[in-house]
């Protein structure tokens, strides 16, 4: 079973610095998913540039194919050292998870990983190598759905230190925060958001260092199947409701037509909500063995708007509260920016006339068009897409 990782950083800058001195690099290739937190000595512009750089060379080189030996030979090479303090240029972690469950993980001189899986903290066997003459901890170890993985920068660990706490939070008691605080929420933006709150209450809102939180969860599998549109031949209909219902997964389905035509094929009632939670969206409805039923253009149209927002501003709660409301555009963006792992639509491609724009071209309705902008974003995201035509 390929794994699905969703990942989520936030960082805080330290009080009075305008640029982060931590910088975190996701890439997604082929058959993994690299992480990097780098930390550059000091604050501001040059810990920036030199956590920038580090973090940079490192991913750009393992996703080329490079060893982790040769990326930090790399930077050892390429980076200066503080002349002063003689102290590394920069101090970073690495995590690679792979398809088929298999994780690497390196760590020069950050705090440690936070592993959790099943609402226990879990204790990595590291190995003590050297390479390039700096002393690196590496753990190879197999992931599976649920686990959470967190990395941090030297900031978290120590916040609150000489105010409200006398030597700093310690990685024991972030820690701890992590294995709650993975019991109560799932998804790796709110886990990493929740943290970064909380360091920042510590520092009573003046960051002593710059704090990053960087979270890897690993997904459960979770298939969401949308149908939207009915099928540009009549005849049509049955095949295309008969392949969506088949299909393993949740169930969506966008329009008004597309509604009544599972409806009709599958000979159950569509119920409409009578509740206008949100006046701008039309209301949900249901039938019966599908999980959401919505209008289609207007509230595809919010999702796409929500979910644009928050992928922006995923570090803003606002953006949670946004996702739990219960209108129907709230209810596909939620289901799948925190549920779903592999989308499926199913697009059927006759012409609503209502759905014409002038300005584009007779064959290209809007709704095709918001299609295929919500399974580019879903693609960006290393959600698996596949679109099925009628």
């Amino acid at each position: 079973m390929k794994m699905h990782v969703d990942t989520a950083y936030r960082s805080l800058n330290k009080k009075g610095e305008e640029l982060c001195g931590d910088k975190v690099k996701i890439t997604r290739t082929k058959d993994s998913v690299i992480c990097v937190l780098a930390d550059g000595l000091g604050s501001g512009v040059k810990a920036n540039i030199l956590a920038t750089l580090t973090s940079t060379i490192i991913s750009t080189m393992l996703e080329e194919g490079a060893t982790v030996e040769q990326a930090v030979e790399t930077i050892v090479s390429t980076l200066p050292v503080c002349n002063v303090r003689k102290l590394a240029y920069s101090t970073f972690s690495v995590l690679q998870v792979f398809d088929n469950g298999d994780a690497y993980l390196v760590e020069f001189d950050n705090p440690a990983c936070v592993f959790v899986r099943d609402g226990k903290l879990m204790e990595l066997n590291s190995e003590y190598k050297e390479y390039a003459g700096k002393t690196v901890y590496e753990s190879r170890f197999t992931v599976q759905p649920g686990d959470v993985l967190c990395l941090v920068s030297d900031g978290v660990i120590y916040a609150g230190v000489g105010k409200l706490l006398n030597f700093g939070w310690t990685w024991d008691n972030v820690a701890a925060w992590m294995v709650k605080a993975c019991a109560k929420e799932k998804s790796a933006q709110r886990l990493a958001v929740s943290l970064s709150q909380a360091v920042n209450e510590l520092y009573m809102e003046k960051p002593g260092d710059d704090s990053t939180v960087l979270v890897a969860r690993i997904a459960p599998r979770c298939v969401v199947n949308m149908l939207a549109g009915p099928p540009k031949h009549k005849e049509d209909d049955a095949k295309m409701v008969r392949d969506f219902m088949t299909t393993p997964g949740k169930k969506m389905i966008c329009g008004g037509t597309s509604a009544n035509i599972v409806g009709r094929i599958l000979n159950r009632k569509v119920e409409t909500s009578l509740n206008y939670i949100d006046p701008l969206i039309p209301p949900t409805a249901s039938i019966e063995g599908i999980d959401l039923v919505t209008e289609g253009v207007l509230t595809l149209s919010r999702a796409l708007e929500i979910m644009r927002d928050y992928i922006q501003h995923q570090t803003d709660t606002l953006y949670f509260h946004k996702l739990d409301e219960k209108n129907g555009a709230a209810q596909i963006a939620k289901l799948l920016l925190e549920d779903c792992t592999s989308f499926h639509v199913f697009v059927g491609t006759a012409i609503n006339p209502a759905h014409q724009n002038p300005g584009l071209p007779s064959d290209l309705s809007i709704k095709l068009k918001l299609i295929d902008e919500l399974c580019a974003l879903m693609d960006k995201m290393g959600k698996r897409v596949e679109k099925t035509y009628y």
